[in-house]
């Protein structure tokens, strides 16, 4: 019988696609609470901040990091069987920012 701690759902990702989709979840992550608790309230002081021109870069790159997870995760786990929380968790990010980009260009503003 399976024990709900042996099951492979709340292990570490085993396969490189798994441990990739966690990877740049957990960069997406931190790449937007850097871009949340330090860059926003920075532009918003002084428009005229030394990295204005690297913004649109961080922005993209952050985004992109987001939707590979997303995509990584579910190749993962449709060729790769992986159940592991971690890659299941991935798919947030890809979400997110499909959902980010579906309403930039459904909802004018």
């Amino acid at each position: 019988m399976i024990t709900l701690l042996s099951s492979s759902l709340w292990q570490r990702p085993r396969t490189r696609l798994g441990r990739w989709a966690g990877g740049l979840a957990v960069t997406f992550v931190v790449m937007f609470i850097i871009n949340s608790t330090v860059i926003m309230p920075s532009t918003m002081e002084s428009p005229e901040a030394p990295w204005e021109q690297a913004l649109p870069f961080y922005g993209i790159f952050m985004m992109l990091c987001g939707l590979a997870a997303g995509v990584v995760g579910l190749i993962a786990v449709i060729r790769k069987h992986e159940r592991s929380w971690l890659v299941w968790l991935a798919f947030l990010p890809g979400v997110f920012v499909l959902l980010f980009v579906l309403g930039e260009f459904l909802v004018p503003h």
